[in-house]
């Protein structure tokens, strides 16, 4: 993989030598990874591997002991607005209807009703929500917000779109509804994705690449080029490479998983 430190060729993010401590707690160990522009990585690990830690880092909601992260040619100090995050939580303003969570960015940024109302409806119906635009949050189902999440993301025009565990509250119908969705708004808009998820499937169904990181402190272990032919449909889900794929993410997870719960139960 290219060197992107100084921001060249093609990088978006480059994580260098980053650890973090909490007091005595070391949650990342000198976490070194490139990630190129338009990658759609997938972070998988045990609970507690410091996943969450890392995507805090990179949008500057946390500092780094050591090490630094660079955005996009940018080192990242405070809160990042070229990162958009979506958490497994929704996040929205109650008091706001779709249509004005949406834009809330946007009219952060000192941008025209008009203008912000026009760029809120592109993404709402990108998302599938057109007819919703003057509903409340607490008129909306998980799956629904959820969406209203990532179409506000997605209006702020970030480089980098941060997703910790975003389905992870879901049904499973739902959820799988939302990932191809996710798939057809990543294929259209060709933005940078860190994803976090539990789910070995899930990392299958989505990611261009997928990392997985040690038992605490967290350290990337592996990292997979996900090789699967677009769409990922069933016949690509029954196949021997997405079963190799599979097992081999699988052995090493739970590798990963069995030495946190000795190191837990010492």
């Amino acid at each position: 993989m290219t060197d992107m430190t100084n921001g060249r060729n093609d990088s978006m993010i480059s994580i260098q030598g980053i650890s973090k401590h909490y007091g005595d707690f070391e949650a990342l160990q000198h976490v070194d990874l490139n990630i190129r522009q338009g990658e759609f990585v997938v972070l998988l690990g045990a609970s507690g591997c410091g996943k969450s830690t890392l995507l805090n880092l990179v949008t500057g909601f946390d500092r780094p002991t050591s090490g630094r992260i660079v955005v996009n040619g940018r080192e990242v100090t405070k809160v990042e607005p070229q990162c958009g995050m979506v958490f497994q939580q929704y996040a929205l303003f109650p008091w706001l209807n779709v249509l004005d969570n949406v834009a809330f960015g946007l009219k952060m940024k000192g941008i025209s009703k008009t203008e912000r109302h026009a760029t809120a409806r592109r993404f709402i119906e990108m998302v599938g929500l057109k007819g919703f635009e003057d509903k409340y949050p607490s008129a909306l189902s998980g799956g629904m917000r959820q969406r209203v999440s990532i179409a506000r993301v997605l209006a702020n025009d970030p480089d980098v779109i941060l997703l910790d565990e975003p389905f992870a509250a879901l049904d499973a119908m739902t959820r799988q509804v939302l990932q191809d969705e996710l798939l057809q708004i990543y294929e259209k808009s060709k933005k940078t994705i860190i994803f976090i998820t539990h789910s070995i499937d899930e990392a299958l169904l989505l990611s261009t690449r997928m990392l997985i990181m040690s038992a605490r402190p967290g350290r990337v272990v592996t990292d997979i080029v996900n090789d699967l032919p677009m769409p990922r449909n069933a016949q690509v889900q029954l196949s021997p490479r997405y079963n190799e794929l599979k097992a081999q993410i699988w052995d090493t997870v739970q590798a990963e998983v069995m030495r946190s719960m000795q190191a837990t139960s010492h």
